[in-house]
């Protein structure tokens, strides 16, 4: 037995050291759990089913809008002749040119008018909208919630409904058959004033708003300086939502305008489609003129999609 002195004590070794040969213990192997093996297959399951769901869903919702490009470029012979997605001779430009041209160019004067209804009109609504949320959330005055309650009880009404009081109105104040007549019904609303109050609260900090008061800015300065570049996500969402619905607002100008030069491009291409089953001509001006008037909806998305994107966030993280 062989010893190790360190302070002059024998110390013995313990068992298992030495020499001898070294004897492992065969640890059992864990055979893994069959929810473990199932889980990745069930994983790649769902993503696959949810991305079915997702194809399935986008093919539904982009087949109008294809059928409505491969008929634009077809003549009406191959319109009728061949099936609704194969193509044909293309047309396009020379349907293009029809479309410009008819009525000493009435399209072209619709198209304006939608512009200047629904795009300066829905810009001008969409600050009055946010100029209100903002004084809904930062301020304190008399009975404050029960005007935003008010409010809310404006957007359950369908806007259908107030379309009808809407032209008495505009009969009373002689702006009916006017573009004004349009425009100013536009300026109100309440799903707007609603979504700018949670804007307002998601992306201005009240620390921010005093701070500016004690730099000496006035109320107004404070809203256009501090508060309005705060609120750009939200107010260009703002702006979309009210402009891709205003854009197919169809029954306000009917109601309203009488003259055919101050038409929307909308109610003008309902017209022509109601004057298609006498005049097959119109058919075919139908389909291209819908086919445009898409396009200024792609081009204001597509333009403002980074600030659409985050202003749909806001209020979701705080």
């Amino acid at each position: 037995m062989t010893t190790h002195t360190v302070t002059g004590q024998p110390t013995p070794r313990t068992a298992g050291e030495g020499s001898g040969p070294k004897v492992r213990t065969r640890q059992p192997r864990q055979r893994p759990d069959r929810r473990d093996r199932a889980r990745p297959s069930r994983s790649w399951t769902s993503k696959a089913v949810v991305n079915g769901l997702l194809a399935l869903f986008a093919c539904y919702t982009l087949m109008p809008l294809t059928w409505l490009l491969v008929a634009s470029t077809k003549d009406h012979g191959d319109l009728v002749g061949t099936g609704g997605f194969t193509f044909a001779d293309f047309n396009l430009f020379a349907n293009l040119g029809d479309l410009f041209t008819y009525g000493d160019g009435i399209y072209g004067r619709w198209l304006l008018n939608s512009i200047l209804y629904f795009g300066l009109g829905c810009l001008a609504s969409t600050i009055v909208s946010t100029a209100v949320g903002y004084a809904f959330d930062k301020y304190d005055f008399p009975h404050k919630e029960k005007l935003f309650g008010l409010v809310l009880l404006g957007v359950l009404v369908p806007s259908a409904v107030l379309v009808l009081p809407q032209y008495l109105l505009a009969g009373k104040a002689g702006l009916d058959n006017t573009y004004w007549a349009v425009l100013v019904p536009l300026l109100v609303n309440p799903f707007g004033v609603y979504l700018a109050r949670v804007f307002s609260e998601g992306y201005i900090p009240g620390e921010v708003i005093e701070a500016a008061r004690m730099d000496g800015a006035g109320e107004w300065r404070v809203f256009r300086s501090v508060g309005l570049p705060m609120m750009a996500p939200g107010f260009v969402t703002l702006f979309l939502f009210t402009f891709t619905s205003s854009w197919n607002n169809f029954v306000l100008p009917l109601y309203m305008l009488s003259d055919d030069k101050l038409y929307p491009v909308t109610l003008g291409l309902a017209i022509w489609s109601k004057s298609s089953q006498q005049n097959p001509e119109f058919y075919m001006l139908t389909i291209v003129g819908a086919l445009v008037s898409v396009l200024p909806l792609i081009i204001a998305f597509v333009c403002l999609q980074r600030f659409w994107r985050s202003g749909l966030t806001a209020g979701a993280v705080k």
